[in-house]
């Protein structure tokens, strides 16, 4: 039913009232705009501040969600004949693909203010050389912890491999692993699997090199030690998350995105720490999740620049800072970022590794899928045991340059 909703949207979009040469010209009183924030409370909250920000900038925002899965064959349906809304938002890894179809305009030829944004979140919103997307809050994961299990164990907060090996080791007894994390296989896989990867001098460049096997042997390790269980191989975050809240696992790679839940779990005592790095002293490298809003192009220019002025908006320290208390997620500017993990120390973790954070598609571009693809492939093979480690990023590598 949504699918359908969905096309009439989008045709309304591009050959409703305002169409052709009447869009380009006279006052503009609407703009339309898309995402996929389809879940309660988040598809109000955006959709208040669309209205907030279509205000300011003296239009109407006409706001519709489709689910995540339906987004980007809708876009990529409609790139082509610049029947997009005025107002788009991608998830961040997809935004080269749209801007290399020539589907989005550059955000500086409205005069946005991109200044203050963390490097690698600027990064996640460009391409080649030129911004096209801004996100006014992004997420990463983090090392979450069951306060109570450590203290009855008598376990620090690992901060190196080799202690989060011992940890789990030790916190591992009947009925609870040590240690979860999400290494299915898919993109959410490979996502969880780049801290690691990365935080080790590992690139996606070549996945087949020695700092790469070594970090996907810390994953093998865990499971065959009896540490992580093998059913990571088939668990989603969402799956890891209710391991953790049952009390299944004392420590786990998640997102801020739980927390909301994790805060209504009764007798649930748990703390979140940045995610163990191969050397103490040396900070995580972590992915870089979130979204990113545009402008694509349209036959107005006058629709362009009132999206882009609720799209400045959305982007302003004030609205950032409200999204992030709503969502649980980190500002884009480093400075209100900085506040933020001051007014709400649970996310202190994710702001700190915001910091060092890189987007996905920074080395690969619009050729980060196939890396992805390597990445997941290669962990289902080295963690069932049927490749080594090096084995299987060998591979990975095959199929990341495959044509």
């Amino acid at each position: 039913m949504r699918t359908g909703t969905v096309a009439l949207v989008l045709a309304a979009t591009g050959c409703g009232g305002e169409t052709g040469a009447g869009r380009a010209e006279g006052k503009v009183s609407s703009i339309t705009a898309l995402d996929y924030y389809t879940d309660e409370p988040e598809h109000t909250q955006w959709g208040e501040l669309l209205t907030a920000c279509g205000k300011k900038a003296g239009v109407t925002v006409k706001h519709t969600s489709v689910p995540g899965a339906s987004l980007m064959p809708t876009v990529l349906r409609r790139a082509s004949s610049r029947t997009l809304p005025d107002l788009l938002m991608l998830d961040n890894p997809d935004m080269q693909q749209i801007a290399q179809s020539g589907a989005l305009t550059p955000l500086d030829q409205y005069g946005i203010d991109s200044s203050g944004f963390a490097k690698g979140i600027l990064s996640a919103g460009t391409y080649k050389g030129e911004v096209y997307g801004l996100a006014p809050n992004v997420s990463t994961i983090a090392l979450f912890y069951n306060k109570d299990m450590l203290s009855e164990a008598g376990v620090a907060v690992p901060r190196t491999w080799d202690e989060l090996k011992a940890a789990a080791a030790k916190l591992t007894r009947q009925g609870r692993y040590g240690m979860a994390v999400d290494a299915n296989p898919t993109f959410e896989g490979t996502w969880q699997f780049l801290p690691f990867l990365w935080s080790n001098g590992g690139n996606e460049k070549q996945l087949d090199t020695p700092q790469a096997a070594q970090a996907l042997q810390l994953w093998v390790d865990l499971v065959k030690s009896g540490s992580m269980s093998k059913s990571v191989l088939n668990w989603t975050q969402a799956d890891v998350h209710d391991q953790f809240v049952a009390g299944r696992t004392a420590m786990m790679i998640n997102g801020p995105w739980r927390i909301p839940a994790m805060n209504k779990a009764e007798n649930l005592h748990w703390g979140v720490a940045p995610i163990p790095v191969p050397q103490r002293g040396q900070t995580p490298v972590t992915p870089l999740g979130g979204e990113v809003w545009t402008v694509p192009q349209s036959a107005s220019k006058a629709r362009q620049d009132k999206a882009a002025q609720v799209l400045a908006c959305l982007n302003d320290s004030t609205n950032m800072l409200t999204l992030a208390k709503q969502r649980f997620t980190v500002p884009s500017r480093s400075t209100v970022a900085s506040q933020y993990a001051e007014q709400v120390p649970s996310m202190a973790a994710f702001v700190k590794s915001v910091e060092a954070a890189r987007a996905r598609t920074g080395e690969l571009g619009v050729k980060w899928p196939k890396a992805a693809t390597g990445i997941y492939t290669a962990i289902q093979s080295a963690l069932t045991g049927e490749q080594t480690p090096e084995e299987a990023l060998k591979r990975a590598q095959e199929i990341a340059t495959s044509p």
